[in-house]
């Protein structure tokens, strides 16, 4: 098991390419750190707590994989790496006061620490530091970085004003996926593929590869949040529906009980309640593991991430497309 796809139990058959990537990681990590280093006391210490809670580290893995389609070793990639799980981190201290969570990554949210006003500004100064990085890859990178980021936030503004009432929820909620985090997945291999110097058509490919299985990878996360422990997302077991944070499962189970389905009409009754007592959120949680809901979000989670493997047929056989077929299989694999 390469230790760079330990996150996501993915296994890279080719010994070159798993040793390429495992040292690119490597190298990616220690630049990270250095990166959320400050010279003041309180935002070195604030800038470091997510970094040093751990993580995945999905988006630069992706990036790495990417770049193998063609040079792989060429430092522009790690460096674009370190760009997107930078840019990454930065958006977790505000989504987490959007939120109110109260953990990430197993660890306190930055906000409970030193308050909503410093966590937002940390991660304010996180996108300052990926801005200056990203600056150094040239000026496409930089407008791909700044077309990125206005997707961040419009998908966090469209996800805290909510659906209208003439919109299909679902689809909202699909949108809001495809910006909050299939945006930042696709830059991701969009820059890999970019700084391994290929061609447009495989670029091309690495965004319409990125968007889908960033959808898939977030969908997975709302099974997970609901039959996992937060063993495997790092998150509390039913933070969302605690939150009254929309996740498909739910949005699912209302449109059951808007059709007539009585056991989804109960389960609706149950999320509308006060889910601030243990009990009632673990009754809850076990009710929506029954019902044929959590079925359906994890087939869903499965047709995005198929529908990343398809995006890359038209490329060559390689070890690094193997790698990124595993990766989207690897994703949908967590929620079984």
């Amino acid at each position: 098991m390469s230790a760079v796809t330990a996150s996501l139990d993915l296994p890279v058959a080719d010994a070159a390419l798993a040793e390429s990537v495992r040292i690119g990681m490597e190298t990616v990590e220690a630049r990270l750190r250095e990166a959320v280093q400050q010279t003041d006391q309180l935002a070195d210490t604030a800038s470091r707590h997510l970094v040093e809670a751990g993580g995945k580290r999905v988006r630069p893995m992706l990036t790495l994989l990417a770049a193998h389609l063609g040079d792989g070793d060429r430092p522009e990639a790690v460096q674009a790496g370190v760009v997107v799980e930078l840019t990454h981190l930065a958006s977790l201290y505000h989504d987490d006061v959007m939120d109110s969570a109260d953990q990430r990554r197993g660890a306190a949210a930055a906000h409970l620490v030193w308050g909503n006003q410093i966590a937002i500004l940390v991660g304010d100064l996180l996108f300052a530091r990926a801005s200056r990085i990203v600056a150094e890859l040239g000026p496409e990178a930089v407008d791909i970085q700044a077309a990125t980021f206005e997707r961040l936030c419009l998908g966090q503004m469209h996800e805290t004003v909510g659906p209208s009432p003439t919109d299909d929820p679902i689809a909202h909620y699909l949108q809001v996926l495809g910006d909050k985090t299939g945006s930042l997945i696709a830059t991701a291999g969009r820059f890999g593929a970019m700084f391994g110097g290929c061609d447009a058509q495989t670029i091309d490919i690495m965004i319409r590869y990125g968007e889908l299985v960033g959808v898939a990878f977030q969908l997975a996360d709302d099974v997970i949040d609901l039959s996992s422990a937060g063993r495997v997302s790092g998150k509390v077991q039913g933070t969302d529906l605690r939150e009254g944070v929309p996740t498909l499962p739910t949005l699912l189970v209302r449109r059951a009980a808007a059709d007539g389905d009585t056991d989804a009409s109960t389960i609706v009754g149950m999320l509308d309640g006060d889910l601030s007592d243990d009990a009632r959120l673990a009754e809850t949680i076990e009710a929506l593991n029954e019902h044929k809901v959590m079925d359906a979000a994890r087939d869903e989670s499965a047709r995005w991430a198929h529908d990343a493997i398809s995006t890359l047929d038209p490329l060559p056989q390689s070890p690094a497309k193997a790698a990124l077929q595993k990766f989207a299989e690897a994703v949908v694999e967590r929620t079984r």
